[in-house]
């Protein structure tokens, strides 16, 4: 999700809930603690030059168990920090301390943030010799498809 896409959805909501995907919630009296502009430079395993660059929001539940971070106060930080580090609109990422401190990407289900899992992968599949499956739709089996019959060999 985009930096805008939070905004846009910040300006009518009522409240800000962020939803871990297994359904537990993050506790409501929690701190967003730093909103910030990450650029990482690497080099993947087959050698090409990458640079990421995300907005990064941190969560932190602390014991003031009564404070509530409404929607304007997000978005005011959002906009402080977009002026001073001149930051873009630029995909999201959450880190929240689970068992460790936890990375993740954003969604939103019409009512709370959701917190999804990342994923690891490998950038260089060509070149590490992993096969990369070509994409197949149904349309381009044409009449293939229309010859398999129960007990056929071809399913």
């Amino acid at each position: 999700m985009k930096l805008s896409e939070i905004k846009n959805l910040l300006v009518n909501a009522q409240s800000v809930n962020f939803k871990l995907q297994d359904g537990t919630y993050v506790p409501e009296h929690f701190h967003v603690t730093e909103v910030g502009f990450v650029t990482r430079n690497f080099i993947d395993c087959g050698g090409t030059v990458r640079k990421e660059e995300i907005a990064n929001f941190q969560l932190w539940d602390a014991d003031d168990f009564e404070h509530r971070l409404k929607p304007k106060k997000l978005l005011d930080i959002i906009a402080l920090s977009e002026r001073v580090l001149g930051m873009g609109d630029f995909e999201v990422e959450v880190e929240y301390q689970s068992g460790t401190i936890g990375r993740y990407d954003l969604d939103f289900d019409g009512k709370d943030f959701l917190l999804l899992a990342k994923q690891t992968a490998c950038l260089a599949q060509k070149q590490c010799g992993i096969p990369v499956k070509p994409k197949v739709s149904l349309s381009m089996l044409g009449d293939e498809g229309a010859s398999c019959t129960p007990g056929g060999e071809c399913c």
